[in-house]
């Protein structure tokens, strides 16, 4: 199954307190105001390397000649010892504190036909292409691989929690108020009991298909076996801080709430709450098999419930494993079909607060408040080897860029 090794990591040498300067989220949840904060933040900062804001193709030589240029004035350096890389964070949601613990490490990437690591997306070509040219420039992987691991009776959870233990290797806060807790393993032992349990299980892909398709590509193309191996972040499917978030729809033209109600009457149960969080939660809550809720603006919105034949609206020969799913049911049987709205007035926020806001200055038709969509949903479209819609999942919190980095070449 999942073939791990140990690696010499590059890190940032600077004290803990200066790491939230210098570290970034992955590339693709920094818009470009974002983007421009972290540049002005640290002339260090990651960003500058994972992504560059130079036009064109620029922006790779530019990233190229950031990270030559850290390693030689120490801002960053190569670890002594090969090692693997227990990442803890500790966070909130809805108040709830949590924990999710994960390992951070160089592995092998593998086609998904031969069963060892599967996909749940599909990928576009633009971003494919992007991470392509920038790992061509540096030969080195800034951004984690999330990966979801089997692990039936906790074990390598347990492993892992053992392993980060004493002072970490390195601890800050970033952006999103998540601590993370970084430790290093060197031990020869631990190593090859990780490496034992993982070839023993199956893995999942949560976020990264784009660099992890870049990783086969780079295979195929420039390095040969060798280049199949890449950085990594793999946690136990079980463990409770796995999280999951909804991504929102956001709808710039289609029909009133009222005229959307009749549309949907007999079909579903319907119940009209005051607010974007109220429906939101209303949605949240349901236990009918499709649920979502509308909110325009002006402060109305409706929580839309699916009656068990509402499942007639797929067809028939929908498999299983995408019949499940809110968004598949949403967008293959509601929008288009019963509201009218076209895939091209439909984008996507992942937090409440980015709905919320879309509503109250009247920048949509109306918000589309969705449920997460549950882990083992996600793996039974994996193991279907089918692909879910766009935006179906948002795994919470997200790696930091930049804390591990991993060279293809020692």
């Amino acid at each position: 199954m999942a073939q791990i090794e140990a690696f010499k990591g590059i890190r940032y040498r600077v004290p803990d307190s200066e790491l939230n300067k210098v570290l970034a989220p992955p590339y693709d949840v920094i818009p470009p105001a974002y983007q421009n904060e972290l540049y002005a933040r640290d002339p260090r900062n990651i960003v500058r390397v994972a992504l560059n804001r130079t036009p064109g193709d620029g922006a790779y030589a530019d990233a190229k000649a950031a990270f030559e240029a850290w390693q030689k004035d120490g801002t960053l350096g190569a670890d002594a010892e090969g090692a693997v890389y227990v990442l803890e964070q500790h966070f909130k949601v809805e108040g709830k504190a949590l924990t999710r613990i994960g390992l951070l490490t160089r592995f092998r990437a593998e086609e998904a036909e031969k069963g060892t690591i599967l996909p749940h997306e599909h990928t576009r070509k633009e971003a494919k292409e992007d991470r392509y040219k920038l790992l061509r420039a540096t030969k080195a992987n800034f951004s984690p691989i999330f990966l979801m691991i089997e692990d039936d009776g906790a074990a390598i959870a347990q492993k892992l929690k053992a392993l980060a233990s004493g002072k970490p290797t390195a601890s800050y806060v970033d952006d999103t108020e998540v601590e993370n807790r970084l430790f290093t393993v060197t031990d020869p032992a631990a190593v090859r009991w990780l490496q034992d349990a993982f070839a023993r299980r199956k893995s999942y892909i949560a976020d990264g298909h784009h660099r992890y398709a870049t990783a086969l590509r780079y295979r195929d193309e420039i390095a040969g076996p060798e280049g199949a191996w890449t950085l990594g972040y793999f946690a136990p499917i079980g463990d409770a801080g796995m999280v999951v978030l909804p991504y929102h729809r956001i709808v710039s033209e289609g029909p009133s709430l009222d005229e959307a109600r009749k549309r949907l009457e007999g079909k579903f149960l319907l119940n009209e709450v005051k607010g974007v969080a109220a429906a939101a939660k209303g949605a949240a809550a349901s236990t009918m098999p499709y649920a979502f809720a509308l909110a325009e603006p002006g402060g109305r919105a409706l929580v839309c419930e699916a009656l068990p034949e509402c499942e007639s609206l797929l067809d028939g020969s929908t498999p299983p494993s995408l019949k499940a799913l809110d968004t598949y049911f949403l967008h293959k049987a509601v929008l288009g079909p019963m509201l009218s709205i076209p895939d091209t007035a439909v984008s996507y926020v992942h937090s409440l607060a980015e709905a919320e806001e879309n509503v109250a200055h009247g920048k949509c038709r109306f918000a589309v408040l969705m449920r997460g969509t549950p882990v083992q949903q996600i793996v039974d479209v994996a193991e279907a080897r089918q692909s879910m819609p766009a935006k179906s999942t948002f795994f919470y919190p997200k790696l930091p860029s930049g804390l591990v980095i991993h060279p293809l070449k020692a």
